[in-house]
């Protein structure tokens, strides 16, 4: 059990949470062997804080009584105030409880929710990219973008324990691997001083990506969201998308083979996020594997290890169950 894992404290149903910068996922569990239930997706957007949104969800079904909860948010939980990267939310934890009446409310980095998730996952779970299998009790990294990009781990303890590790890897320094992807690094360099991995692989990365390879192709960039670009990329109506969405399955294996050097991650690393889930067959297709190996030396090392996109349903919010100690029915 983590150090900050807290089991419910009562017979009522626990309230959990998967919070990005564009949308707030929520659900109930009510003890082991209980479906996650009542699951519903809130635009952020609409509501000014944490506690807000809490409460139009829990209105939404009726108005149930709830004893524990436990909220993965796209931020780092470095105090008792969170104040969101990618959103305008700034919240206080210790407020948030008392408002909503909470017996305990337990936050996490969202990325270590779904690495407490990730022992759990079936072959049914994960879709493989590429070749290689894991080795047991090896590290495995997890990586997604969304919103923003996610990144953490999850290592073996020396009692035999899971131990996920909350981090920021999504905002690390940017690397190129060819003169193309410089170019369009220098490009974006005259716009944010410091191009992290999140500024390219993320929903605004892909529309980063776009206006980048516009500007670079001297053409006339129009204003399209990233759900544009990317439908237009696997169309192939419009070369810059394509471009744009290549480059961004290009970026990701060149930070996840990143991520699975540093870890040495031979128990593979796992792709979640809602850019990802969008691509369908177009992914393992793409760049991405190829990407992922090209590390010289190191390239035989990296075909060794396994990449999968998570297919689960929800894997935040069954990571959120377990760091409650709940197991629930949906595994």
């Amino acid at each position: 059990m983590r150090e900050n894992q807290t089991m419910p404290t009562s017979t009522l149903p626990s309230l959990l949470g998967d919070v990005g910068g564009t949308h707030a996922r929520f659900a109930l569990v009510c003890g082991n062997n209980a479906l996650i239930s009542q699951v519903m997706v809130l635009s952020t957007g609409q509501f000014p804080d944490l506690a807000s949104a809490v409460t139009a969800y829990l209105h939404q079904i009726g108005n149930p009584k709830v004893g524990d909860a436990c909220i993965a948010i796209a931020n780092p939980i470095l105090g008792d105030v969170v104040e969101m990267t990618n959103n305008d939310w700034r919240f206080s934890i210790e407020k948030t409880r008392q408002t909503l009446q909470l017996e305990n409310l337990l936050m996490l980095n969202d990325w270590e929710a779904m690495a407490m998730a990730a022992p759990a996952f079936g072959t049914i779970d994960l879709e493989q990219i590429g070749k290689g299998s894991p080795v047991d009790n090896a590290p495995k990294g997890l990586i997604g973008p969304g919103t923003g990009l996610g990144v953490s781990s999850l290592v073996r303890s020396r009692r035999g324990d899971w131990v996920p590790i909350a981090g920021e890897g999504g905002h690390v320094s940017l690397s190129p691997s060819c003169e193309r992807e410089a170019d369009i690094l220098r490009t974006l360099w005259q716009i944010f001083p410091h191009v992290s991995a999140e500024r390219v692989i993320s929903g605004m990365g892909l529309e980063n990506l776009y206006q980048a390879i516009c500007l670079l192709n001297a053409t006339a960039a129009e204003p399209l969201n990233a759900v544009q670009v990317s439908q237009r990329g696997m169309a192939a109506t419009d070369p810059a998308c394509e471009e744009a969405l290549d480059r961004l399955c290009r970026f990701l294996g060149n930070t996840a083979g990143n991520l699975a050097l540093t870890l040495g991650a031979r128990g593979g690393i796992y792709i979640g996020g809602g850019v990802i889930g969008q691509l369908g067959g177009y992914f393992a297709q793409s760049g991405f594997r190829a990407a992922f190996e090209a590390k010289g030396r190191f390239d035989k090392y990296l075909m060794d290890i396994p990449t999968y996109v998570v297919r689960k349903e929800q894997p935040a919010l069954i990571g959120c169950a377990m760091a409650l100690g709940v197991k629930p029915m949906n595994l």
